[in-house]
C-alpha cells in the first residue's frame, strides 16, 4: 500500500515545475534584459536607458522561456496552459508599466520643488525663480468643487429617473444624449460655456471661474449618470418590494432604501468623474483664463487652475528654463496627489457607508 501510494504521488508530481519556477524565470528574464539594455547604453548617454522598456522586453522573454521550459518538462498541454497564463500576466504588466513609469518620472522630477513654499505662495510679481502654485491649487479646488455641486444632483436625479421611473421614448432619448455627451471633446465643453456666458452677459472677453465649473460639469454629468445608474440597477428588487409591502411610498423607498444601499458605488462613481475632469486644460484655458494672482471669487475675474498652470509653465518659460520646468513637475505631482487623495476618500466612503452584511 505504501509503495502504491508512493507510486501514485510520484506519478502526480513527476514532470511538474515547482511553484517558484515561474517567478524565478520572470526574475531572471528581467535581470537579463535590464543588464543587456544597461550595457547597450553604457557607451551612449546613460540617461537614454529606460527601465520600463527593459522590463517590457524581459516580460516577453519570460513568456518564451516559460513556454519552452514547460514544453520540455511538462508536455505540450501544460505548456500551452502556462503560455496563456503568462500572456494574461504580460498584459497586466504591460498596462502597469506606463503608469509606474509616469508616476516615477513625476515624483523624481517634482519632489525637489514640492515643498511648503510651493504650496503657500502664488506667482504674483514673480519672474524667474520663486513662487509658486497656491493660486492654482485654490482655483482647481474651487472650480472642481463647484462643478461637483452642479453635476452630482443633476446626474444622480437623472439616473434615478432612468432606473425607477423612466420608460418609453423620453428615457431612450435621455440615454442617447448621455451617451453622446460622454464622447464630446473637452474643448467643445469649454467653447460652449464661453459662447453661452458671452451671449448671456454680453461680454465677448469674459473669463471667470464659474464658467470653467460649468464646462467641467458638462464632462462630469454623463459619467455620474452612467456610474450611478449601474449602481442603482444592481440594488435587489426584493428590497424595493419589501418596502412597498410595508406601505412605504416609492419616493421614500428610493430615499431610504435604494440610495443608501448603492451609496458606496455612487460615491466611487462621483470620485471617478472628478478625477476625469480635474486634469482638463482646454476648457479652463478658454473660459477661466489664467492669472498669477490669488482669486477666491468664482464669479469675478480670471482664475488659475493647476492644469493651466502646468501648461503655461511649459509653454512660456523665461530665459532661465529650469525654474519653470521645476514648477511644472511639482504642479503635476500636486495634481496626482489630489487625485490619489480623492480616490482614498472614495474608498473610505465605500467602506463606511456600504451596507453591512449579517453573519
Amino acid at each position: 500500500m505504501t509503495t502504491a501510494t508512493a507510486g501514485i504521488a510520484n506519478s502526480l508530481t513527476t514532470g511538474r515545475l515547482s511553484k517558484w519556477a515561474p517567478w524565478a524565470i520572470l526574475g531572471g528574464s528581467w535581470a537579463v534584459t535590464v543588464i543587456a539594455f544597461a550595457l547597450m547604453h553604457a557607451t551612449d548617454d546613460p540617461a537614454d536607458f529606460n527601465l520600463a522598456v527593459a522590463l517590457f522586453f524581459g516580460t516577453i522573454l519570460f513568456d518564451v522561456l516559460l513556454f519552452v521550459i514547460a514544453l520540455l518538462v511538462e508536455g505540450a498541454r501544460q505548456a500551452r496552459d502556462r503560455l496563456v497564463t503568462s500572456l494574461v500576466s504580460t498584459a497586466f504588466i504591460v498596462a502597469l508599466l506606463p503608469l509606474i513609469s509616469l508616476l516615477y518620472t513625476v515624483v523624481a522630477n517634482g519632489l525637489a520643488r514640492f515643498d511648503l513654499t510651493f504650496l503657500t505662495n502664488s506667482m504674483r510679481n514673480v519672474v524667474g525663480e520663486g513662487g509658486v502654485a497656491l493660486h492654482a491649487i485654490v482655483g482647481t479646488l474651487l472650480i472642481t468643487g463647484m462643478a461637483t455641486v452642479i453635476s452630482v444632483p443633476i446626474g444622480l436625479l437623472t439616473s434615478i429617473y432612468l432606473v425607477e421611473y423612466g420608460r418609453g421614448p423620453l428615457a431612450r432619448a435621455i440615454t442617447f444624449f448621455v451617451d453622446v455627451m460622454t464622447g464630446i471633446p473637452s474643448i467643445v465643453a469649454g467653447l460652449f460655456a464661453f459662447a453661452f456666458f458671452s451671449l448671456l452677459l454680453g461680454d465677448a472677453g469674459i473669463r471667470f471661474g464659474f464658467g470653467g465649473a460649468v464646462a467641467l460639469s458638462l464632462l462630469m454629468i454623463p459619467v455620474v449618470v452612467r456610474s450611478s445608474e449601474e449602481m442603482l440597477r444592481i440594488v435587489p428588487n426584493e428590497l424595493r418590494e419589501a418596502a412597498y409591502a410595508l406601505g412605504v411610498p416609492k419616493w421614500l423607498t428610493i430615499l431610504k432604501v435604494v440610495i443608501p444601499t448603492a451609496i458606496a458605488g455612487i460615491a466611487t462613481g462621483v470620485t471617478l468623474a472628478i478625477s476625469r475632469v480635474i486634469g482638463e486644460t482646454a476648457p479652463l484655458l478658454i473660459i477661466s483664463g489664467f492669472t498669477a494672482s490669488m482669486n477666491y471669487d468664482l464669479f469675478n475675474d480670471r482664475m488659475m487652475s493647476l492644469p493651466v498652470f502646468l501648461y503655461t509653465q511649459y509653454a512660456n518659460p523665461g530665459s532661465n528654463v529650469a525654474p519653470y520646468l521645476e514648477r511644472a513637475w511639482a504642479g503635476a505631482l500636486t495634481l496626482i496627489a489630489i487625485v490619489m487623495l480623492l480616490n482614498l476618500i472614495a474608498r473610505l466612503i465605500a467602506k463606511f457607508f456600504s451596507p453591512k452584511l449579517g453573519r
